[in-house]
């Protein structure tokens, strides 16, 4: 992990105040950027959200959909949490701290969007930092690799049906055309221009052109997602400043959603019996988010300015250190996992 990626929360953290700064000083020019837009499309966001999505996926190789057999039980786990445990607990949670236990303190207006934002950030999985988080907790890079694999493969016909039930259970009105045009381009299009970029450098110099590549793109992947939160700040300065706790109620179901979801795919996977080095890689995806997919999808949805867009945002700004801390619970339970019945028997007959 480099160091530009372990302190990616304190990146974050200073674009939260050169975001709210520059807002309330150039807002006309915010207000321009803001403007720029085609289809309810943001054209300057869309070039950074592109940035930052194609370099991630140039890591993927579908190829690898041909291993999921090989660890089926995790695979079957981490299916299950991703896509049928942890959008609708997410929604749920949403619905208890924002729509509920929180709403006094929250802007009667944004509340809506607020648990619109984190059923976005929830209903994709992580597509990038997943291979950062495996290789800490030792996990199974072909298992780690085949998942993502088959998850983008899934999310391209599963987010928009997803997100839009969720909204539409959240009492929210899904503007469809729009959804639908953000699964092509924030997943679609970046998917097929990733591919035909990694297969062109294959081709040149194999595996060491590709990582030569990725190793000298992943800074910009990274600049251009700070890029878009200074943006995004830009936006949402008055109102951050004005209530500055609302970053941290926001952040309460985001964190109980991921230890909630880790702990679930951990123990699943101890229960079926697969290998620590399984396991591992299975909690860290089932709980991590595609919150590069979520800010552009919540910014196109609704808009620079919505409570949407800023819940997505302080998935970002949590990311890190949750999933560091993750990733420190699994490796101190290894001893602890591998004492489990169901592990014990699969082993002896291995």
């Amino acid at each position: 992990m480099s160091r530009f990626e372990r302190y990616l929360t304190v990146w974050v953290a200073l674009c939260i105040v050169a975001g709210v700064a520059l807002g309330h000083f150039f807002a006309p020019l915010f207000q321009a950027i803001g403007s720029a837009e085609i289809a309810k499309v943001n054209l300057p966001v869309a070039v950074l959200i592109w940035l930052m999505i194609i370099p991630m996926l140039m890591k993927v190789d579908f190829r690898s959909l041909s291993q999921v057999g090989r660890h089926w039980r995790g695979i079957g786990v981490t299916l299950f949490v991703n896509w049928a445990v942890k959008p609708f607990s997410m929604a749920a949670l949403g619905a208890f701290f924002i729509g509920y236990l929180f709403r006094p303190f929250l802007p009667a207006g944004e509340i809506n969007s607020y648990i619109a934002g984190l059923i976005l950030l929830a209903a994709a999985p992580c597509t990038a930092m997943v291979f950062v988080w495996s290789s800490l907790s030792r996990g199974e890079p072909n298992f780690t690799l085949s998942q993502v694999a088959l998850n983008d493969t899934i999310m391209v016909v599963a987010f928009a049906p997803i997100v839009g039930l969720l909204l539409g259970l959240s009492a929210i009105t899904v503007p469809w055309e729009t959804l639908v045009l953000s699964v092509g381009l924030y997943i679609v299009i970046p998917v097929v221009i990733a591919q035909l970029a990694r297969t062109a450098l294959l081709r040149r110099g194999g595996e060491p052109a590709l990582s030569g590549v990725l190793a000298k793109i992943q800074p910009l992947s990274l600049t251009a997602l700070l890029a878009t939160l200074v943006l995004l700040f830009g936006f949402q300065g008055e109102q951050i400043i004005g209530q500055p706790a609302i970053i941290a109620m926001l952040a309460v179901p985001i964190l109980i959603q991921v230890y909630f979801n880790s702990a679930l795919a951990y123990m699943l996977n101890r229960l079926s019996g697969e290998a620590h080095c399984v396991a591992g890689p299975s909690a860290l995806i089932g709980a991590s988010n595609f919150f590069e997919l979520a800010v552009a999808a919540a910014i196109s949805l609704f808009g620079f300015s919505s409570g949407a867009a800023l819940a997505t945002v302080v998935g970002v700004l949590i990311e890190v250190p949750v999933m560091l801390s993750v990733v420190a619970i699994v490796n101190a339970s290894k001893g602890w996992y591998e004492r489990g019945a169901a592990v014990r028997r699969l082993a002896e007959r291995a």
